[in-house]
């Protein structure tokens, strides 16, 4: 990292730090009370900062115009502490354990920003009653709420990811019938994460015909020789890419230096942000990537951002990096565990909530689309509207093309089918429960 590099690292932590001094020091003693408190698990530091900056970014840039502009949810204040994780699974729980009982009535909710993290949380969660949003991330299983009772995986899973770019490059070949005999290679971080779409496109590929070709990458993802050489080897007829961090970055520059078409390359939504495309230059230009819960761009919401928080030096990062692809996706998976709070508060008050109460507000979401355009971020997702039954809410996604300078929506926006993806969830669930001697709640008795 050069001199320039690191001041700018510097920098954004210094801003971090003295963000949460801020936000934390703001109240007085009198008001602690009146909190609700946010642990942050972040990483911008390591291999994986490239993406876990702007991500941290916009998800505490959010709970700071909740408070700049709103005065709070519903008159609570908003505190949070971020923890830094270094995206290392082990750290993730250190994080988990020192912040959980932090604030009034302990954490609300926790948001990893990791798979693995996700996995070693999932048993923790249930004992200290905490939930877990990991929004188009985590267990794929955990779409389940029957069996993941704190597990809320909102807006899309791995399974649902996989089975959209099949059916894309299906109705690019014209019709999902056409990718018989073809191959699909999986580049993936060899990793929870990385994992998580194979049985699904296992499951597609006995359907449809196609060859599935794996090849996991070793962490961080900086050496890939190997796998492109089998690449150039085997010429599938598309790529789907599912890394993170530096692993983007190096996958397309392997691609483009091997020759491979990058109009046929797909990575999953977590393969699609700046900090993928920009170290390839103008070379990455038609790279392909899914999107959801937030495409780059700046709506209502961002305009309040910069007035109520860059404006008067709040900012937790660059004013100019505000829009981009992940800045958008911590906005939004701020905003989801604020409206969770906010839809607890409908039953049991407007107060402080605890884990098990914010809980049941994240189980009876109903983000309409209404409710988006109020809350300023039209044309950034989805509806999303769960149950006890479904903990997913939504399973939408488009394709964004990258043009050597921005990217741009190249699709409409597509439904998993759920008719191929809820089988493997039902057995997943089932076969989790079995081995973890839970009974599932019937969902029929929950109000």
């Amino acid at each position: 990292m050069d001199l320039a590099a690191k001041a700018r690292l510097l920098a954004v932590s210094a801003g971090t730090v003295a963000a949460v001094i801020s936000i934390t020091a703001s109240a007085p003693a009198l008001a602690q009370a009146k909190e609700q408190f946010f642990p942050m698990l972040v990483y911008r530091t390591g291999p994986y900062a490239p993406n876990g900056v702007p991500f941290a970014n916009g998800y505490g840039d959010y709970l700071r115009l909740i408070d700049a502009r709103d005065g709070g949810i519903n008159g609570v204040k908003i505190t949070y502490e971020e923890c830094e994780t270094g995206y290392a699974t082990d750290r993730g729980v250190e994080c988990y354990e020192r912040l959980k009982n932090k604030g009034p009535t302990g954490a609300t909710v926790f948001q990893p920003l990791s798979t693995g993290i996700t996995f070693a949380l999932t048993d923790k969660a249930p004992r200290d009653k905490i939930p877990l949003i990991t929004a188009g991330y985590g267990r794929a299983d955990s779409v389940d709420g029957s069996v993941f009772t704190w597990n809320f995986p909102l807006g899309g899973t791995y399974w649902d990811a996989a089975d959209i770019l099949v059916q894309h490059v299906g109705k690019k070949l014209g019709g999902l019938d056409k990718l018989k005999g073809k191959k699909i290679a999986l580049v993936y971080h060899d990793s929870p994460y990385g994992k998580e779409p194979i049985p699904l496109l296992q499951k597609r590929a006995s359907m449809l015909g196609f060859d599935l070709l794996l090849l996991p990458v070793t962490h961080p993802g900086v050496e890939q020789s190997a796998t492109w050489l089998q690449i150039r080897q085997q010429r599938p007829d598309y790529v789907f890419l599912w890394g993170w961090g530096v692993m983007n970055s190096t996958s397309i520059k392997q691609a483009v230096a091997t020759g491979y078409p990058l109009e046929q390359m797909y990575g999953v939504w977590w393969s699609g942000a700046e900090p993928d495309v920009l170290p390839a230059g103008k070379d990455a230009k038609g790279y392909n990537a899914l999107v959801f819960l937030a495409p780059a761009g700046q709506g209502a919401v961002h305009k309040d951002i910069i007035k109520y928080v860059y404006d008067k030096g709040q900012g937790t990062g660059k004013k100019e990096d505000v829009g981009e692809v992940l800045y958008n996706r911590g906005m939004v998976s701020a905003m989801m565990a604020v409206e969770g709070v906010k839809r607890a508060q409908a039953k049991f008050g407007k107060k402080p909530l605890t884990g098990e109460q914010v809980r049941w507000g994240l189980e009876h979401l109903a983000i309409d689309e209404a409710t988006i355009k109020k809350l300023g971020f039209e044309g950034f997702m989805e509806p999303i509207h769960t149950s006890c039954a479904n903990h997913e809410g939504a399973h939408a996604a488009a394709i964004e093309t990258w043009d050597g300078t921005k990217w741009h929506v190249t699709s409409g926006v597509y439904q998993s089918d759920m008719s191929v993806i809820e089988p493997i969830i039902k057995e997943s669930a089932a076969k989790y429960a079995a081995e973890n001697k839970l009974t599932p709640r019937d969902c029929s008795k929950e109000g």
